[in-house]
């Protein structure tokens, strides 16, 4: 099964061909990870189909789409789910959603307990909470400080994500600080093995966008 996976719910955009075995599991054929603070919709389509060309994949040879659902700024997690759509749709594959704060977390299987955070702007970051790889608490969205006060008393061995929020928290930070196009597609890997057929595209903005008509700022 050979799977396009794409994520643009962090500065770092990440594309990547990976193909699932029954005996290896997910192996990357080609991945792009470009750093991009609102550059998504400019390098993501060009991204893809180099990571195709690497490959030496036509479109017309993916069986399925992973893409990150978020949570993320309004326009860059646009940019991937409407590119993740409009693939699914034109090959007549499934396109799969995941939580791309799940993805960061795959990364660090070693920690029992960890905290993953991304930039949310406005001072403020996304954030999520996964013990023995499982998430127990978000995705959800806070400023730092009422973060730190919401998990006073739990046990956090470790913090992962954007590194200009993990020093923010007085842990021990991991290097993951987005995700792969690995760790996209291992999370959506039960159900693509499954051949499950995937639900809408649901992205998980948490907030309304910041960008809004005069008639919507008046009310």
């Amino acid at each position: 099964m050979l799977v396009l996976a794409i994520d643009t719910a962090t500065p770092e955009v990440v594309t990547g061909v990976v193909e699932v075995t029954d005996d290896v599991g997910p192996v990357v054929r080609s991945e792009r990870r470009e750093l991009t603070t609102r550059g998504h919709a400019e390098i993501l389509t060009t991204r893809i189909l180099e990571c195709l060309a690497e490959a030496g994949i036509a479109r017309r040879e993916l069986d399925a789409v992973v893409v990150g659902q978020g949570p993320g700024p309004f326009t860059g997690l646009r940019v991937g789910l409407a590119t993740g759509a409009a693939f699914g749709d034109a090959l007549g594959i499934g396109v799969h959603g995941v939580c791309s704060l799940d993805a960061i977390a795959l990364q660090e299987p070693d920690v029992r307990s960890l905290l993953v955070v991304t930039d949310a702007r406005r001072r403020e970051v996304y954030w999520a909470r996964f013990v023995d790889g499982v998430r127990t608490h978000g995705p959800d969205v806070l400023a730092p400080g009422e973060l730190a006060d919401h998990l006073a008393g739990e046990s956090i061995d470790a913090v992962a994500g954007s590194p200009g929020h993990t020093a923010l928290f007085g842990l021990p930070a991991r290097g993951a600080s987005a995700p792969t196009a690995a760790s996209l597609v291992q999370v959506a890997l039960p159900n693509l093995v499954a051949s499950v057929v995937p639900g809408p595209l649901t992205p998980l903005y948490l907030r309304r966008p910041d960008a809004v008509e005069l008639k919507d700022r008046k009310k």
